[in-house]
């Protein structure tokens, strides 16, 4: 009953990499869609930017995150502070927020020195 091994079985290899590859793809989707969940508001004209902007989030329950990192109500001058004036500020506001919250948060980023303020929208 010995008998020389002259073949591979490739089958358990084949169910290891579906395997794998079903996560990668269950991952990548969590990662493509973003961390925050904000519904933005539509516009019929969008600019495409080309530079790395700082993206600061505001949801619909009053939250505030600056680039995916959640920041209390009265640290926003810090948070940005490591910042270049320079950079780009872009806002990520949920459609269902209150404009009063909307314009103040843009008036302290601008107040800190930032002038490129603009908010993010989705095209129709």
């Amino acid at each position: 009953m010995d008998r020389e091994l002259d073949q591979i079985n490739v089958i358990p290899l084949v169910d290891v990499m579906l395997v794998l590859l079903v996560i990668v793809l269950t991952t990548a989707t969590f990662i493509s869609t973003g961390q925050i969940p904000v519904n933005l508001a539509k516009a019929k004209e969008v600019g495409d930017r080309k530079d790395v902007p700082i993206v600061i989030t505001l949801t619909a329950e009053g939250k505030l995150f600056v680039n995916d990192r959640a920041v209390a109500e009265g640290e926003l001058p810090a948070a940005l502070a490591a910042q270049s004036h320079d950079s780009a500020v872009v806002v990520r506001a949920d459609k269902v927020t209150l404009l009063e919250r909307f314009v103040a948060l843009v008036d302290a980023v601008r107040g800190l020195g930032f002038q490129q303020v603009s908010l993010e929208v989705i095209r129709l």
